[in-house]
């Protein structure tokens, strides 16, 4: 056997251990964790409370103040980790029962999610250690409007991102997110409230990426960094909007099904 061979057997044998399987759930819960307090936040914006961030950093900020909120936040930074792992470990050795097109695109959709989950876990550490407050320097969008080609670049991140939010609306939609529920999780009325949860959840998510999406492809077309942003100023974008409040509690909402729905997911986790 190879050392390419021994690496894949070896790859296999850890995606079917018990171990991750722990890992996983233990990841999916902070996961979901990250979502309800970034849904609590965005409500509370929605209410007219402009003092947090509805961000990822802005939840570990949220946690921070409170009791035991240090070992909290640690346990995000170490759940993130995990998940980080498990997608790593997929997009090496999973994927296998596919067509070979398909699979190379399944496998760079799981490295592309181990990026989602480790910009998680890089908020909580940096807010964790002390690095995380905000306003420091300039932004990553304005050092690449700086590099040759630097809107065009924007323009296409813009792009990947509106892409993946609109991929979540999609899944939410076709409920293709049923995958990830084992037989059990998707039976009963639990069940029921559990889809019902993934696809407003889903659905809702998407629509605020692709919020962010365009605000980097308006970045893009303005050639001005600071029109570009993160999920807050996204949130805050549908603030400014028509009937904004309303709208933004609906997708604070949708937000907290998502959370609800990944601790749903860890409780019934398919295999």
């Amino acid at each position: 056997m190879t050392t390419r061979q021994d690496a894949t057997s070896l790859g296999h044998q850890a995606a079917r251990s018990d171990v991750l399987d722990v890992a996983i759930r233990l990841g999916l819960v902070a996961y979901g964790v990250v979502h309800l307090l970034i849904a609590w936040l965005a409500f509370q914006l929605a209410l007219g409370n402009n003092e947090g961030q509805a961000s990822d950093q802005g939840a570990m900020h949220h946690l921070a103040g409170k009791p035991f909120g240090e070992l909290l936040i640690w346990s995000i930074a170490i759940g993130m980790f995990f998940l980080v792992c498990w997608r790593l470990l997929e997009g090496a050795v999973g994927h296998r029962d596919e067509d070979e097109p398909k699979r190379w695109l399944l496998r760079a959709g799981s490295w592309g999610k181990a990026a989602v989950y480790a910009a998680v876990g890089l908020s909580a550490l940096k807010v964790v250690l002390g690095s995380g407050s905000s306003g420091q320097g300039r932004s990553a969008t304005a050092k690449l409007m700086d590099l040759p080609a630097g809107p065009w670049i924007v323009g296409l991140v813009g792009l990947g991102i509106a892409g993946y939010g609109a991929n979540q609306i999609r899944r939410g939609l076709t409920e293709k997110y049923r995958e990830h529920l084992s037989a059990e999780g998707k039976s009963g009325e639990s069940g029921t409230a559990y889809l019902w949860l993934g696809k407003y959840g889903y659905v809702a998510k998407g629509v605020a990426i692709c919020i962010v999406g365009g605000l980097f492809g308006y970045a893009a077309i303005s050639h001005d960094p600071d029109k570009s942003g993160g999920l807050d100023q996204a949130l805050r974008t549908v603030l400014q909007q028509p009937f904004g409040p309303f709208l933004l509690a609906v997708i604070a909402l949708g937000l907290g099904c998502y959370g609800l729905f990944c601790l749903a997911r860890a409780r019934h986790l398919s295999k």
